[in-house]
């Protein structure tokens, strides 16, 4: 199921859902303990009770899905080539406020 594309931040009951648009390849743990590789088109960062997650979609099955940021433990950023291996919930926090942030207005061309 593909989430409600949205450009702000919103709210899903008791989540805060933040846009967070972007290609990374996770280095993850799941429950049991089992390492993987995914590679995630990312939509959103959602923001709940107890916990932090990356969400979008998997490129190996096309579905959506929302990682658990506390089981990242390792993040690559393929826009930018940055490595994130500690940290990773501050990083996610960080960056998808900045994105919400607005844009500074460009300088009037006319004006002078």
């Amino acid at each position: 199921m593909r989430p409600d594309h949205d450009d702000g931040p919103r709210d899903e009951g008791a989540w805060r859902v933040l846009p967070f648009e972007g290609a990374f390849e996770l280095s993850y743990t799941d429950a049991t303990g089992q390492w993987s590789v995914r590679r995630l088109i990312s939509r959103e960062v959602k923001i709940g009770p107890g916990k932090v997650l990356l969400g979008g979609f998997d490129m190996a099955t096309g579905e959506y899905r929302g990682f658990r940021a506390d089981r990242i433990v390792r993040l690559h950023d393929a826009e930018t080539g940055e490595t994130v291996d500690r940290n990773i919930v501050d990083w996610l926090m960080k960056r998808a406020s900045a994105r919400r942030l607005p844009k500074p207005a460009a300088p009037d061309a006319t004006a002078g």
